[in-house]
């Protein structure tokens, strides 16, 4: 399916363009940089949703609308186990994103993403949807159910996903080139089912702030490699290195990224987690005590 024009112009309206500037010593600066380019969506006025690696560390956000006019925004939340992010911006006249329902999708649907390439530039890219399992990213990240479509994000991150409707259904965050070309995009009921408490709280109350030690893991023959460390993190502090194998955590054997995280997760932020690692033909147990992920990049 290709969009209909009509269709693509009628939602231009609800994509603003983003432009944030970081300070140059925040711990996200190493990897994504002190200046970002990004897209969101307008979810109601004065309410926009992005991905949340755009504005992480942001200390100035400019939005800019299709029309030229712009205004600061400021992050009312940053959902670190979803990858999203809330921002407010000064309320407008003017359409908002009609939402959808991300729990009701299937592979094979049409689909469409639409995002900024410039403050008022926008591209329209066509795809279905091939995947509504998890997706297991290597920076301490899972979702339970993520959309991976054939429809590759044609400009910066945080364009909206929408179906043949023009009916939001999730938010693009990554391309996925591993095999084929895919994108990944967060779903939409991650964001409606907490909504209150993100737009009130900046969080969603009620659940706990889980550990994080600051590793890039990848999966090996022989285990759970670590890739890389997040610089002055809690594991690069506690002494584990680039290379180690990690083949249990507080003691529970684990093959796949997903066992350590799982196994991370039943830990709450600040507990001390124990990770059995094989360096080269040594075997340590290494304490971390681990983080809240959302303080350490505040």
């Amino acid at each position: 399916m290709d969009a209909p024009i009509g269709l693509v112009r009628a939602l231009v309206p609800v994509t603003v363009a983003l432009r944030v500037r970081v300070p140059g010593d925040h711990p996200s600066v190493a990897v994504l940089g002190d200046e970002r380019m990004g897209s969101a969506v307008l979810v109601e006025s004065g309410v926009l949703l992005t991905v949340n690696y755009v504005v992480m560390g942001g200390r100035s956000i400019r939005a800019t609308y299709p029309d030229g006019e712009s205004a600061e925004a400021e992050i009312l939340a940053q959902d670190y186990e979803s990858g999203l992010a809330v921002l407010r911006v000064p309320p407008r006249v003017g359409a908002v994103a009609v939402l959808g329902d991300s729990r009701a999708l299937l592979k094979g649907q049409d689909v469409f993403v639409l995002a900024c390439t410039s403050p008022t530039e926008r591209r329209v890219n066509n795809g279905v949807i091939t995947d509504l399992g998890p997706f297991v990213a290597y920076w301490e990240y899972l979702l339970d159910s993520a959309i991976q479509s054939s429809a590759i994000n044609p400009g910066f991150g945080g364009g909206p996903l929408f179906d043949r409707r023009g009916r939001l259904l999730g938010v693009t965050s990554l391309s996925l080139g591993r095999v084929g070309r895919f994108s990944l995009a967060i779903p939409l009921h991650l964001f409606v089912e907490h909504r209150e408490d993100l737009l009130r709280f900046g969080r969603v109350r009620g659940r706990a702030r889980r550990a994080w030690v600051g590793v890039y893991a990848e999966a090996t023959a022989t285990g759970v490699a670590v890739a890389g460390l997040v610089p002055d993190g809690p594991a690069a502090r506690a002494g584990v290195r680039e290379g180690d194998v990690i083949r249990t955590v507080n003691f529970t054997e684990v093959s796949t990224r997903e066992d350590v995280y799982r196994q991370l997760w039943k830990q709450s932020a600040e507990a001390v987690v124990r990770l059995g690692i094989v360096r080269e033909t040594e075997r340590l147990t290494i304490e971390v005590a681990s983080a809240d992920r959302a303080e350490f990049y505040r």
